[in-house]
């Protein structure tokens, strides 16, 4: 198993940055694709019309998110926990990332994929709307 560390800085607040992973709609709107998140603990997420499945462990409004995580291509029953920690800087906002227990041949999909599939859409999505 491995552990992913990405850190991204977001031209825009932490509330703004925490909203597009947590709201169902904005979510979407970004992906392109369906996303059923809860924001209860204990909460099923869906994202990417079923690709994405897990359940919210922590959530610290605007500052963190805790996920158990797993892709439907994965082992049956594996799951990682993906961490969002959010930190306001000057720039707007310093998200890191930590996603631990991935299986091995999964790490260089998943670590690409959250560049191309989170982190620049979401860029995108928020200097839109500026």
């Amino acid at each position: 198993m491995k552990t992913l560390r990405q850190t991204v800085t977001f031209k825009a607040p932490p509330e703004d940055v925490y909203e597009l992973l947590m709201d169902s709609r904005k979510h979407a709107r970004f992906t392109g694709d369906k996303a059923r998140i809860s924001r209860e603990v204990g909460g099923k997420i869906m994202a990417y019309d079923g690709y994405v499945e897990g359940t919210n462990l922590e959530i610290v409004p605007n500052a963190k998110i805790v996920q158990c995580w797993r892709g439907s291509d994965w082992p049956q029953g594996h799951y990682s926990k993906a961490t969002f920690a959010f930190a306001k800087v000057k720039s707007g906002t310093r998200m890191t990332f930590i996603q631990s227990n991935i299986p091995d041949n999964q790490y260089e999909p998943i670590k690409e994929g959250w560049k191309e599939h989170y982190w620049e859409k979401m860029k995108a999505l928020l200097e839109k709307s500026k």
